[in-house]
């Protein structure tokens, strides 16, 4: 198997665990066979010795005691290293065997990871490496693996979700677009009151795209690594504000307003955070019934600064709040009436989120929905 870069050939790890293990065999059994044969060497040494002068008769022959002592001596040493250089060649290729077969059997989950990493790509995220026999290390690593392909599975869903309600958002104000351009052009006899007709007609098409754009930017500017900007605000502030924004459509369709605000300071993006409010009043009014009523209410505790807004409306399912805050997602048609992407609550809780914060939301008894958002508390001086 070769490197990455084509050079060099990179052994496998099976190869590699072998070499190890084949060597530290040879070396514990080089250690072993010195000293068995340092060990016999000493043993015969150490026997009592006859006198010197000493002659001994073996087959016939006269032999000094002391040439015949060492004559021993040396000849254990080489039955000694004899028998032990083959026991070490034994016990060397015995090694090299058992590690090379144990080890594929070892490595066979990592080459299930691999084979599986090698097939997946977009198209085929389903692949998985499932439950391992053994409860080991590579078994745990299976395991998030297989988290980490569930992930990226949602992820592209998502994404894939995201893009496709995306683009039908888009295609409707250019269908329209497109419509009136083509039945204008094609009649002849159009006047100044049908071509102001027609543009009048094509600019509320093009604001609604220009609004889907700046909400979709938003949103991935939210989703980012977090806010750019960091400063202390005031959410009473920004929701006054948001306010002022909203209020002649309010006031035109006889809505309540009651504001029960308190400093409640915070730090983080100022933009951000004043679409954090915008959208919440900004929904509020615009999902909201003639003659309904909205709550607006602040306050700072010791952790958290909340903002709530509280409004009537249309009824909601309390199984569906959480979808709400879903791209594109919407509370049926009683709320989408006077129009809107769907992108304003998924831009509250992506700009709340960036700034370490969370948002909630539950229904209203009788109709309406109220959602708090809930930001790190900047400490005051």
């Amino acid at each position: 198997m070769r490197s990455p870069s084509g050079g060099i050939p990179v052994r496998s790890l099976r190869a590699r665990i072998t070499l190890l293990a084949t060597g530290l065999a040879a070396g514990v059994s080089l250690v072993l066979l010195w000293l068995a044969w340092t060990l016999v060497g000493d043993s015969v040494a150490a026997v009592p010795r006859m006198p010197p002068g000493t002659t001994v008769r073996v087959d016939g022959i006269d032999v000094d005691s002391s040439v015949l002592a060492e004559h021993l001596r040396e000849n254990a040493r080489d039955e000694v290293l004899l028998a032990g250089s083959a026991a070490f060649c034994f016990v060397v290729a015995a090694t090299a065997i058992l590690a090379w077969t144990f080890t594929s059997r070892v490595l066979r989950p990592l080459r299930d990871i691999t084979g599986a990493a090698r097939r997946l790509s977009v198209e085929s995220m389903g692949e998985r490496i499932g439950e391992m026999t053994t409860k080991d290390e590579l078994a745990e690593l299976a395991e998030t693996f297989d988290a980490m392909l569930d992930r990226l599975q949602a992820a592209f869903d998502a994404q894939r979700h995201f893009v496709a309600n995306a683009s039908h958002e888009l295609r409707t104000p250019l269908a329209v677009i497109r419509t009136e351009l083509e039945v204008t052009l094609a009649d002849p006899g159009a006047d100044v009151v049908e071509l102001r007709r027609m543009a009048g007609v094509v600019q509320d098409a093009t604001q609604r795209a220009e609004r889907l754009v700046g909400s979709l930017l938003l949103l991935a500017r939210a989703d980012g690594a977090g806010p750019a900007v960091t400063e202390t605000v005031d959410l009473a502030a920004l929701a006054a504000g948001a306010w002022r924004a909203v209020r002649a459509e309010s006031e035109q369709r006889g809505i309540r307003v009651d504001f029960r605000t308190e400093p409640a300071p915070t730090r983080g993006d100022p933009a951000l955070l004043e679409r954090v409010a915008g959208n919440l009043l900004e929904n509020a009014v615009r999902h909201n019934v003639d003659g309904g009523w909205i709550e607006v209410g602040t306050r700072a505790g010791p952790q958290w600064a909340e903002l709530t807004v509280r409004s009537s409306g249309g009824l909601v399912d309390p199984g569906a709040v959480a979808e709400l805050f879903e791209p594109f997602a919407r509370a049926g048609i009683a709320r989408t009436a006077r129009g809107g992407a769907g992108l304003g609550l998924s831009i509250v809780r992506a700009a709340v989120q960036a700034h370490g914060g969370a948002v909630t939301a539950e229904t209203v008894v009788g109709g309406g929905l109220s959602v708090t958002a809930g930001l790190p508390v900047a400490q005051r001086p």
